[in-house]
């Protein structure tokens, strides 16, 4: 078994498990392609939140950030927590919020014409 916190690539895996791997991937990355989810992703890696508060913070109304939350937590990135009449979400893995990290800081290079980078191999 790899450690943790290995790097691991597609070809690190045998064969059988690649497939679904990368079809697991690609299901994470369609919920990040959603702008809303990658909103409600970046607010909730500032710490859980309930729904009022996610509501405010975004364009869309209560019942469509109540649904963007509950697709979210079928795929396992967000956990709900309920507290009296509120519902708090928040993040389940660090995984998921250095992701959603990763990929703003990319799109700022692609904004801001900033060059792209790659670290030492």
């Amino acid at each position: 078994m790899r450690a943790h916190n290995e790097v691991a690539s597609a070809m690190d895996l045998p064969e059988q498990d690649q497939g679904e791997h990368l079809a697991r991937a690609a299901e994470v990355l369609r919920h990040l392609a959603d702008p809303t989810r990658l909103h409600l992703l970046l607010l909730l890696a500032q710490g859980p939140q309930d729904v009022n508060s996610l509501t405010a913070a975004v364009e869309a109304s209560r019942s469509s950030v109540s649904q963007h939350l509950g697709r979210l937590r079928l795929a396992g990135l967000v956990r709900g927590r309920r507290d009296g009449r509120h519902m708090y979400y928040s993040l389940t893995s660090d995984h998921i919020e250095r992701l959603v990290a990763e990929t703003y800081r990319f799109v700022d290079h692609l904004v801001h014409g900033i060059p792209h980078h790659r670290g030492a191999r």
